[in-house]
Formats: structure tokens, C-alpha cells, sequence
């Protein structure tokens, strides 16, 4: 059974087409269907014109009423050569085009699908007239294929109803208009000669004469010889020495021709493109016109070959194919004569024979009508089942993938998309807007790179001892000092551990060693538990970037740091009034009214093995550095009292080091290192702003509501791989829907809630991919019977 392949092109040679290929056996519905792209070619219809421009210069006598001068000098040779050396260069051109990789998918489909041994009927649907004048003949894809032929096609289907007729002979109506200058007695000796057919002839007839006929009479064929031309898009044909007229003047009684069983049209006669365009959409079923000026001599032998093959039972395309390659032996004195015929069709209608139309009493169906037309509705529900079905198996699929564990080179577990959506977590920090007000129950005493050189590192215990009587002179709420005192350093250390002892301001520091097998570091002799925090509330994520807090922790029998608060959480509790209520419980932790989430597992993008989510966890919400009152421990010690009071005064006064001098630096998600004092000062302001402001604290949604947002993302990608279907479209859309997934992220992380980004751009991605690349182009359409009309 032979195949008809369909090419839909929808655009222009500016902006680029949106092909649909069809495939499918002849007079059935296709069973296959996928779409690409043609870029934009504006050089090619440039191309085109070059040698349509050599061609009509030829200057041969023409079916065209403009008759061009007969060129006698030696410039006609040079003209062929030109007029052969354009053609070839256009052919090329246009199969480059048609290689190009937006296309390659239709390509590739065509020569799965059709066996170079089937019998090929090829369409081409456009409502760009410029496409219709391309020599798709010269397409190297059809040189595969011995029998295949091009027929060219608007993108309107309506389906005719035709009259019954009975007979069993093939009606012609031949017009045989202004002859001036060509012989058009030779194509009326091959028709009159022409078998099984009853031939009414007219000749140069008035316009009157030939609408009473069509409008009268019951045709089978109309055929028209004489001087014709394309003007714009409209055809126009001269019936006499002194009349013509457009195809739109004969409107009415050609759609009565039509209607009364009109199956095709020749019009053997120049530029006939546009006289195909107004039949096409008058809905005569099939046309054989000639796309530029053509030769008389050329004409005469095309309608002798033509009727010669179509009256010896082969079918319409496989005659006019025989009879336009048959030209060819012209070309040596007519260039590109074989270019010149083209079929033209309604895009529903199959085929003719010669003996289908004399032994036919009912009119030749017009069986391949395009699919039904598709409600609003029903596509809406297509593309929402398509789209359901698509995007559950890829949620599930990412949604277990981002649940599953991998094991770091360093032995650390983490889940598999882990690295991924805290990379995003650590963008979004860095774009979130800045809150621009200063701190002002804290102040940083840092000890710097100048200060180093000054006093020595360590610093000495006297020094320590003087900056802590210095500062409680001016009555701070809680001094925090973030710097080891476990042994004796330099002189002073009595006087040093006696103020450690006594002054309930100051909080000192100890370091419980438990994890990173980091050793333990003792806290200061005689310093009891209450004044005591851990320095270790810093979590490192595998990538040894800082994103958690350790408030709280169950205290290790073994360390010498006994004490179960953190250091940043001593600070807080000193400086808090004394009736505050902490209550912990085991998923939060209260302060006052103020809820704590404790730090999940699946946290946010985290996905921890259980034991590394143990104690009070919290991600720092970190803010930038100059949010910070902070002065050196060198302009402390040589400031006027009225200064210090004002900086120190009922605050939070933390002292650590910071600069290069220190290796408490730890990287974090505002980028670079950050020193640990300045790490511990974020926790400290964080909670105070919690509880004392009301800031809202990072949080994230349940695992239930991530995957409704995952699936939701997903539903998107398909909803778009559906609704468009140009491949540049989808990518557009898709891009678009990327940058809102990302905005609106980056919305709820601006109000403290932490969505998963990447898991959603995942599933957004590759549903859109494989609706658009996979579920599309596979998509097999089941053959239906063809109702009868």
C-alpha cells in the first residue's frame, strides 16, 4: 500500500516555520505525527528570486501575455549556464535548510517510518504562497524513493459534498483562450484525441459563454490553454484578444462546478501558482499548473506526456511525474523545464485515475480529511492526563532520589541532591536583601592582625584580666569571651582567674571535643557550669561550610567542658530577664512565646542521616558583618570613659579573635570565612530578634508539602511541553517557568521559608523533556474507519 506523507509549515521565511510531519497509508488516517522547527530563511526566498530573474530572462516565446523578446546574440548561451548554475545553487540551499538540526527529528522519523521501496505520495500544507514557488523536487530525501512526487497544499481543510453523476465517459471543458504568439492547436488535437472522454472545446470564448457552461454543465476535468499570470497572489487568465479576468470573477460558478463534481483543473499556461492559491480556496480538489513563464514547446509536450500516462491507468501523481521528468530532455535548449509543472490539491483530496473517473457514477471521495477538530475541553483534559501521568512518575522519581543517601570521601552521608540545594540555599542567602539596621544589644571587642603585634598572641593573661575590668567598669549585661583560658598564659594569671571566678557578667568558653575527633579544651579553673557554654555549636556541612547551630546538647560524661549550652545560648540567657521561661521539648525549643523548630533530618534541602541531627539544631540566618557595633581591642583599652560607656553599657559584649592571625575562620553561605566570634554574635542576635522583635525564624515546609511543590513544577514542565509544541516555544516557556520557579523561591525565602528550589527545577525539566522529546514524538495515533459522507 503506498504512503502519503503530510508536511505542515506554519510561519514565514522571517520568523521560521513549525513543521508537523504525518505519515500514514493512503486514504487512512496518519498513524504518525511529530513536530520540529525550519529556521528563518529570508536568504533562501532571496536565492529563489536570483533565479527566477535569470530564468525569465531567457526571453523564449511563453504562455505569458507580456511576451519576452527573443534573444539571438551569443548571451543566450551564457544565460543557460547562469540559469543552471542558480538552479543548482538554490537546490543546495534548500537542502541545507532542510538539514538543519531543528529539523533532523522529522528527517530521521521519515526514514524510519517509510521503506524506500513503498510508493510515496508527498504533500506540502503552508499558508506561505513563497513556499509553494521552492523546486521541492530537488529535496535529496526524495531521491530515495523512485516513485515519490510533491504536491503542494494550503493548511485549510473543508470537506466538499459533491453531486452524483452517471456516465462513463470523462467530461472535459477545454478553454482555449488568447493564443497570440503560441500554438494551442496542438494541445486541442491531444485532447480531442484523448479516449473515453467527451471534449467540449471552446475558443477564445466570451465571459458569458464560459459561465454559462460551468454553471449548465456537469465537468469532470477544466482545462484551460492561452496567456495567464500571477499578479501578487492572484491569478488571472486571458480568454480572448481582449478580455480576461481573475479566478474571482469566476467564483460562483466555479463553486458550482464544484459542487457538481469538478474533480481537477490544468491550466497549461504560464505562472500558474496563483491561479492554484484562489482555486484552492474555492476547494477544487486537484490542479496542474505551471509555477513560472513556460515555454510553448515545453507545454505542448508536458500535456501530450501527461495524457499519454494518465489515460494508460496510472494514477495523477505518478503521470504528471512521468510527464515532468520526461521535460528534462528539453532542458539542453529550455533550463530547468522540468521544474515548471506542480500539482496543487486539496488537502483531503486522493488521487485520480482515468478510470475512476469514467466508470465512477458517484464523485471521487475526498476521503483524507485531517483529524477532527478537538474542543477547547477535551484537549484541556488530553494535556492535564498527559501531564498527570508524566509528572507522578518523575516526582516520584525525583523525590526518591532526593531521600537517598551517598557517602562522602571524608565518610560523611548526605542525601544525593543535597550539595545541590544547599549551593542554592547559599545564592539565595547572598541575594536576600539586606535589613540595614544595626544591632544595638551587642558589640564585638575584636582582637585584630595589629592587635596581635601589639599585645603577642596569645594574649596574656594580664592583658585579658585588664580589658574585662576595663568593660565591667561600664556595666555591660554579660561579657562573652570567645578565647580559650585553660592554662596559665604569661603573667597575671591569678588575678585573671580570680575575675573569671567571681563576676557573674562574664561567660567563658570550653570546647566538649566530641566531634571531628577535635581534642577537648578545659574551661577555666573554677568557673561553675552556669558561666560555662561550648565553643563546638558550629556544624559543618560536608563541603565545611557553616549553615547550623547547636543551642543545646546532652553533655558528654567524659569532656572537661560541663556544661550542655552553647556559648551564644549562656549569652542569651544572661541577658534575658530572670523570669524567662525555656521550655525544651523534644521537636522544639520555647523561649517565652517564642517557638524554636528544632532541626529535622529532612529539614528544608537537608536530607541527614540521623546522627548528625542530634541536640537543638538551628540554621543560622546569617546577616551581614556591619549589622555589628565592633571595636578593636586597642581602641578599648585607649578610649575615654564617656565613649565606652555609650558602646558598652547594658549590651552583649563579645571578644575573639578575628584577621588573618586567627584559624577560627569558617566558611559560610555569605561566601569567604567568617571569624568564630562573628559566627557566634549572628546566633546571639538571631534569637534576641526572635524573641524580643518578632523576626520570623527560617523555616521550611513538611516533606508532604514539598512534594505537592515538586509535583506541582512538574505538572507545569508538561502543561507547557503540550500547549507548545515548537521545540522553540517549549524552551521559551520552559525557560520562562524556570526564572518563576526561582523568583518565587526566592519570594518565600525572603520571609524566612525555605522551599526546595533544585528538586522543583528537576521535575520541571524533565517532565517538560520527556512530554516534548519522548511522549510527543512517540505518540502513535490508532487508525479509525473513515465515516461516509
Amino acid at each position: 500500500m503506498s504512503k502519503l506523507i503530510v508536511l505542515k509549515l506554519d510561519g514565514d521565511f522571517q520568523q521560521g516555520f513549525r513543521v508537523t510531519l504525518e505519515i500514514g497509508a493512503e486514504g487512512e488516517r496518519p498513524e504518525t505525527e511529530i513536530t520540529g522547527n525550519l529556521p528563518s530563511a529570508p536568504e533562501l526566498v532571496k536565492q529563489y528570486s536570483g533565479w527566477q530573474e535569470t530564468y525569465r530572462s531567457l526571453g523564449k516565446v511563453t504562455r505569458q501575455i507580456t511576451i519576452q523578446r527573443i534573444r539571438i546574440d551569443g548571451s543566450l548561451r551564457k544565460l543557460r549556464e547562469e540559469c543552471c548554475t542558480q538552479a543548482k545553487e538554490l537546490g543546495d540551499r534548500l537542502n541545507s535548510w532542510l538539514k538543519t538540526e531543528s529539523f533532523f527529528s522529522i528527517r530521521e522519523k521519515w526514514l524510519e517510518k517509510v521503506s524506500t521501496s513503498e510508493q510515496v505520495r508527498v504533500l506540502i500544507c503552508t499558508e506561505d504562497q513563497q513556499v509553494w514557488q521552492l523546486p521541492w523536487h530537488q529535496w535529496d530525501l526524495l531521491e530515495r524513493y523512485k516513485s515519490a512526487e510533491i504536491g503542494l497544499a494550503t493548511l485549510e481543510y473543508a470537506r466538499q459534498e459533491q453531486k452524483s453523476v452517471c456516465g462513463n465517459q470523462v467530461r472535459i471543458l477545454a478553454l482555449l483562450g488568447n493564443s497570440e504568439g503560441i500554438k494551442v492547436e496542438e494541445d486541442k488535437q491531444q485532447l480531442e484525441n484523448l479516449p473515453g472522454a467527451q471534449t467540449t472545446i471552446l475558443v477564445e470564448p466570451q465571459r458569458q459563454e464560459l459561465n454559462d457552461q460551468l454553471w449548465e454543465q456537469h465537468w469532470d476535468i477544466l482545462f484551460f490553454a492561452g496567456h495567464s499570470q500571477t499578479e501578487g497572489e492572484k491569478g488571472r487568465i486571458y480568454l480572448n484578444q481582449t478580455d480576461s479576468l481573475s479566478l474571482n470573477e469566476l467564483r460562483y460558478a466555479l463553486q458550482t462546478a464544484v459542487a457538481g463534481g469538478l474533480q481537477l483543473a490544468i491550466f497549461n499556461s504560464c505562472d500558474g501558482l496563483g491561479l492554484a492559491w484562489e482555486l484552492l480556496h474555492l476547494h477544487i480538489p486537484q490542479m496542474i499548473v505551471m509555477r513560472e513563464p513556460v515555454p510553448d514547446q515545453v507545454a505542448q509536450d508536458f500535456l501530450k506526456y501527461f495524457l499519454q500516462a494518465f489515460a494508460s491507468g496510472k494514477p495523477l501523481y505518478g503521470a504528471v511525474q512521468e510527464a515532468r521528468q520526461r521535460l528534462q530532455g528539453l532542458e539542453g535548449e529550455y533550463p530547468c523545464a522540468s521544474w515548471l509543472p506542480v500539482i496543487c490539491q486539496d488537502r483531503c483530496a486522493v488521487p485520480l485515475t482515468w478510470e475512476e473517473l469514467r466508470a465512477s457514477q458517484t464523485p471521487v471521495p475526498l476521503t483524507q480529511p485531517s483529524r477532527p477538530r478537538v474542543s477547547f475541553w477535551r484537549r484541556a483534559q488530553t494535556i492535564m492526563a498527559t501531564s498527570l501521568a508524566t509528572s507522578l512518575v518523575v516526582t516520584s522519581l525525583v523525590m526518591g532520589v532526593r531521600s537517598s543517601f551517598w557517602e562522602q570521601p571524608k565518610g560523611r552521608t548526605q542525601g544525593i541532591l543535597q550539595s545541590w540545594e544547599l549551593k542554592a540555599y547559599d545564592k539565595l542567602m547572598q541575594l536576600r536583601p539586606n535589613p540595614g539596621t544595626l544591632d544595638k544589644r551587642i558589640l564585638v571587642v575584636t582582637v585584630n592582625d595589629d592587635d596581635v603585634r601589639r599585645f603577642g598572641k596569645p594574649l596574656s593573661d594580664q592583658t585579658v584580666e585588664r580589658l574585662l575590668t576595663k568593660l565591667e567598669t561600664y556595666q555591660p549585661k554579660v561579657i562573652g569571651l570567645d578565647i580559650y583560658r585553660d592554662t596559665p598564659q604569661k603573667e597575671g594569671w591569678d588575678n585573671l582567674v580570680e575575675r573569671l571566678r567571681h563576676s557573674d557578667r562574664i561567660i567563658a568558653i570550653c570546647k566538649v571535643g566530641e566531634s571531628n575527633d577535635a581534642p577537648a579544651i578545659d574551661p577555666p579553673p573554677q568557673v561553675p557550669s552556669e558561666r560555662l557554654g561550648f565553643s563546638d555549636g558550629f556544624v559543618p556541612d560536608p563541603d565545611d561550610t557553616i549553615r547550623r547551630y547547636t543551642l543545646v546538647m546532652d553533655q558528654v560524661a567524659k569532656s572537661p567542658c560541663a556544661t550542655p549550652y552553647a556559648f551564644s545560648f549562656q549569652l542569651i540567657r544572661h541577658y534575658l530577664p530572670a523570669d524567662t521561661r525555656y521550655e525544651f521539648n523534644r521537636r522544639n525549643l520555647r523561649i517565652n512565646s517564642t517557638v524554636f523548630e528544632v532541626l529535622k533530618p529532612n529539614f528544608g534541602g537537608y536530607q541527614l542521616p540521623n546522627d548528625d541531627a542530634l541536640g537543638y539544631q538551628l540554621l543560622i540566618d546569617y546577616r551581614p558583618t556591619d549589622r555589628f557595633s565592633q571595636v578593636s581591642l586597642t581602641q578599648v583599652l585607649n578610649s575615654q570613659d564617656s565613649d565606652l560607656l555609650k558602646l558598652v553599657k547594658d549590651r552583649i559584649v563579645l571578644i575573639g579573635y578575628v584577621g588573618a592571625s586567627t584559624k577560627d575562620q569558617h566558611l559560610t553561605p555569605l561566601g569567604g570565612k567568617m571569624p568564630g566570634v562573628i559566627v557566634h554574635t549572628q546566633m546571639v542576635s538571631q534569637i534576641l530578634s526572635a524573641v524580643l522583635d518578632g523576626r520570623p525564624l527560617l523555616s521550611a515546609w513538611s516533606p508532604l508539602s514539598n512534594t505537592l511543590w515538586v509535583w506541582g513544577w512538574s505538572m507545569v514542565g508538561g502543561i507547557l511541553a503540550l500547549t507548545f509544541r515548537s521545540r522553540r516555544n517549549q524552551r521559551i516557556s520552559i525557560g520562562v517557568a524556570l526564572l518563576a520557579n526561582g523568583c518565587i523561591c526566592f519570594g518565600f525565602f525572603t520571609q524566612a521559608v525555605w522551599v526546595p528550589l533544585i528538586p522543583s527545577v528537576l521535575a520541571l525539566v524533565m517532565t517538560g523533556g520527556l512530554v516534548a522529546y519522548i511522549v510527543i514524538p512517540s505518540r502513535v495515533l490508532t487508525p479509525h474507519p473513515i465515516p461516509s459522507p
